[in-house]
């Protein structure tokens, strides 16, 4: 085994390798078959769609490509491209990575999720709500990674206290074949075996005694089945709700803000997308998604069973939900009352999310109307919120200190310290969404998206709500196998056109293709949340693959639903905007004065 992982290893870093050298090679011809700028910024964004799908670079140093290839092929200037990577938006999400490591640091996350599940009960099916219920919170605040890191090691306590600690996706009959000590051992034995049976029935007749052996096995067989399923059920709805989670907040995931950057560089004069219209937009369709995600895994996994739903519970199931419902109880009093820095965290991350919602609700005037119309974004309401967790105290001051002059100078403990923020916020993703934005800006500065948007004529003739579905199928199945993040920044530039093409509102298409690719639940190597529960080994890829083919249509249907009934009146998508109207006219400009000097051309030759 070790020489064929050796092996693996050789053959992969060969095929990085390949890949890196021959990429650039192959996508050569592109620059000479196209206009010169327009071609030179499609070999760039080629080049790095191939490094971000097969991973040949850490996805974060592709991202940085553009500094180097923009200017050297003259593309953009760097003093251009540079800013890109440091935008405001980059800096709402820099805010929300740091409040997320202040929950961390005081363990707030755990302390809401264990009181979720205390409230929900310990049947499974409601366990399975609890869980999802309690990641997809998580995740709309904290990464989508980070929550499912977080909840599974809880399921995996709850699930050891409900079934012991025998792991329950071994094979049934090997199950079967183990010697009753070590069964015991493991705590997994819920009916006797059939020695003991035998042992207890000497007296009985002989078939009396083959029927009964017969029909333990049948239970244990069925109760082993059960176990292997709940425990499925339990691992496979927690990274499902992270990913659907994450779509409830512009902070949630990364597509939901690179939308907002491109959004801001292809239309300047589009203002309807802010923290509190998304979250009104997405929090809905979140909790719809969340109950049919739930119908479906319990129904699939057995926490929802509709022909013994009558049936009464045997004292074997209510006695491990009594034990469940112990080690929740316990692990909750474990925490201790709530100290003042838990407190202190959860007052400023409410205000955190208040402050967002009511910066510029739309329906009303928000609190940045009593300030210079421009100037206030979110940005600066995440960093001004998160900048006192550097210096706010994590123990109660105590006013005495000040008059007594015997007492011990002591430091001052912040409740985040820069050290704890450097060590748990992922900075490589800040360098992605720089990556996606100075994409966008090569893309708008050389002309790219106008040559791409001339050549869409074919897909005019396609009704609006039909584009919205296939933009939803199509970029949900390319990020079951690619990174979500460099998923949208390829497709958004290409859905903005299309929607000036179609004579849409371009948030009919951007919106469903931004929250599309992160319904990526039929592989374990779609997301890290998908592979993280997978790494558990309870888990194989037919599971994920036969539960998320369902996941996948159901969001598809839902988020049409969605672009189609509420979305209409939050982001007036029933009219062509005048934002959008200024760009389409500004690339009827562009294709002008392209076509003059193709022309000028040939009349030169």
């Amino acid at each position: 085994m070790a020489a064929i992982g050796a092996l693996v290893k050789k053959v992969w870093s060969i095929h990085r390798f390949l890949v890196l050298l021959c990429t650039p090679l192959v996508l050569l011809p592109i620059i000479i078959s196209l206009p010169p700028k327009e071609g030179k910024c499609l070999y760039v964004i080629l080049v790095m769609a191939v490094y971000w799908c097969t991973e040949a670079l850490p996805l974060a140093v592709t991202a940085l490509l553009p500094i180097t290839l923009f200017p050297f092929l003259g593309i953009l200037p760097s003093n251009k491209v540079c800013p890109q990577y440091f935008l405001d938006t980059n800096f709402l999400f820099l805010s929300g990575l740091i409040m997320a490591s202040a929950i961390e640091e005081w363990n707030l996350h755990r302390r809401i999720a264990l009181k979720v599940l205390m409230l929900v009960g310990v049947q499974p099916a409601r366990l399975i709500l609890g869980m999802m219920l309690t990641t997809s919170f998580l995740s709309m605040w904290l990464s989508n990674t980070a929550s499912t890191a977080m909840m599974l090691p809880i399921a995996n306590a709850i699930l050891k206290s409900l079934f012991g600690e025998k792991e329950a996706s071994k094979d049934l009959n090997r199950e079967n074949e183990e010697n009753p000590a070590s069964l015991q051992q493991n705590k997994l034995y819920t009916v006797p075996t059939e020695l003991q049976f035998l042992a207890s029935t000497e007296d009985k007749d002989l078939m009396d005694e083959k029927e009964v052996v017969i029909e333990v096995a049948t239970d244990l067989k069925k109760e082993d089945e059960y176990k292997a399923n709940i425990w499925k059920g339990f691992l496979i709805s927690i990274p499902y709700a992270a990913s659907i989670g994450g779509t409830a907040t512009l902070t949630g995931t990364a597509p939901n803000l690179i939308l907002l950057g491109q959004l801001k560089s292809f239309f300047p004069g589009c203002d309807v997308v802010n923290f509190g219209s998304w979250f009104v937009f997405a929090f809905p369709l979140m909790l719809l998604f969340l109950l049919l995600g739930w119908l479906w895994i319990s129904f699939l996994y057995g926490g929802i069973n509709l022909r013994h739903c009558r049936k009464k519970k045997s004292e074997i199931r209510m006695d491990a939900e009594d034990r469940a419902r112990a080690v929740i109880k316990e692990d909750y009093q474990k925490l201790g009352p709530m100290k003042f820095a838990e407190q202190a965290v959860l007052f400023l991350f409410c205000l955190f999310a208040i402050l967002l919602f009511s910066r510029d609700p739309k329906f009303i005037p928000g609190w940045a109307s009593l300030f210079t119309p421009g100037f206030v974004s979110d940005a600066v309401t995440g960093v001004a919120i998160v900048t006192i967790l550097f210096f706010f105290p994590s123990q109660r001051p105590s006013c005495k200190w000040w008059f007594d002059l015997k007492a011990s100078n002591t430091e001052n403990v912040p409740l985040l310290s820069w050290r704890r923020a450097q060590e748990t916020v992922p900075w490589n993703i800040i360098l992605l969404l720089g990556g996606g934005f100075a994409m966008a800006k090569g893309c708008e500065e050389s002309g790219l998206s106008v040559w791409i948007g001339g050549h869409l004529h074919p897909l005019e003739s396609v009704p609006p709500a039909v584009a919205v579905v296939l933009v939803t199928i199509v970029i949900a199945l390319f990020t079951e196998f690619a990174s979500n993040t460099a998923t949208i920044i390829i497709f958004l530039p290409i859905l903005a056109e299309l929607a000036i093409r179609l004579k849409v509102n371009p948030l009919y298409l951007m919106i469903p293709g931004t929250i599309g690719c992160s319904y990526a639940f039929m592989l374990p190597v779609s997301t890290p949340p998908n592979s993280i529960a997978f790494s558990s080994g309870h888990l194989m890829v037919k599971d994920m693959a036969r539960t998320g083919l369902l996941m996948n249509l159901m969001g598809v249907l839902l988020l049409s639903l969605a672009m189609n009934t509420w979305a209409k009146s939050i982001f007036q998508l029933g009219v062509f905007p005048a934002w959008a109207n200024i760009h389409g006219e500004n690339i009827t400009s562009l294709l002008l004065d392209v076509k003059n000097v193709t022309l000028s051309s040939l009349n030169k030759i």
